[in-house]
């Protein structure tokens, strides 16, 4: 049964956006991604919703999605507070300067899909490095961190007895620019974040994906805020609250099942599903981009 949702002038049948999201969500979800940097896409590509109110509606699928896997990260004690606060602080002021972007200078967003489709292909190449690299170890069944100690400047931590370390500076730069880029295309941050943190920063999967999620899911509600009250008057940029919760649905099964199934996948194959999916939403861009290039009088 189709349904017109006349905020973003979609017409969709309406069970396909809540199985979209929960396949996508149950993959990405493992590896502290929300999903919603595929979500996006899809609503452009599949559904013709490229106004600025695209952004906004991805960040309710974040809002709506998120809250069941990070809800088992914290009931399996694996949410490592450090980092999540780090992020969360870096991301949340970037997420109104990304709007700004979005609706005054990036109204057609193929010039800053471009640049992202780069970024994400670097940071897909190094985790693919990463895992060519790395030497295969055996798949342990514990889990559980200790924090050694955690200041303003260094955080230390040790994990399946192996000690590791990051500096609270770097990770908040990075989380700010992150912010930026997630408030700009509703992605929230995860998808960037996440593999950055392994890949750059050396941090484990495990560790990494209860935060990033969480901090995903801050700086969305700050996110879909800015879209709807729409503070510049931009047309266009209004979220369609309707298509997002149908999009958060489906998420909320997927991201809970797949937070609840990571600690039973080996790191590996975390890395590959993650290299994957940012591989493709790279390549999509810049051929996007391309494209417009090329065939634009």
């Amino acid at each position: 049964m189709n349904v017109y949702f006349p905020v973003s002038g979609v017409n969709v049948n309406i069970l396909l956006p809540p199985v979209v999201a929960f396949v996508i969500s149950f993959f990405t979800s493992m590896g502290g991604v929300s999903g919603a940097f595929l979500i996006l896409p899809f609503q452009v590509s599949f559904l013709n919703y490229t106004s600025p109110g695209v952004s906004g509606t991805n960040f309710i699928y974040n809002i709506v999605s998120i809250p069941g896997g990070v809800y088992r990260y914290f009931k399996e004690g694996r949410m490592f507070y450090p980092l999540a606060i780090v992020l969360t602080i870096g991301t949340l002021p970037g997420v109104f300067i990304g709007y700004f972007i979005r609706v005054r200078y990036l109204y057609n967003p193929a010039f800053f899909k471009a640049f992202v489709g780069v970024v994400l292909l670097y940071i897909g190449s190094r985790l693919l490095f990463d895992l060519v690299r790395s030497k295969r170890v055996k798949f342990a069944k514990d889990f559980k961190f200790k924090i050694l100690s955690s200041n303003i400047f260094k955080s230390y931590f040790e994990f399946q007895e192996k000690k590791y370390s990051f500096s609270n500076f770097w990770v908040f730069l990075l989380s700010f620019f992150v912010g930026i880029v997630g408030g700009a295309y509703g992605i929230g941050g995860g998808s960037i974040i996440a593999p950055f943190c392994v890949a750059v920063f050396k941090l484990p999967v495990y560790i990494v994906a209860g935060p990033a999620l969480l901090a995903t899911w801050v700086t969305s509600i700050l996110g879909v805020f800015y879209y709807a009250i729409n503070p510049l008057g931009t047309s266009g940029s209004e979220p369609d609250i309707f298509l997002g919760l149908l999009f958060g649905l489906g998420g909320v099964a997927g991201t809970y099942l797949g937070a609840r199934c990571q600690k039973h996948v080996p790191s590996e194959i975390i890395k590959i599903i993650l290299s994957v999916s940012i591989f493709f939403l790279a390549v999509k861009y810049i051929f996007d981009f391309v494209l417009k290039v090329l065939f634009t009088p």
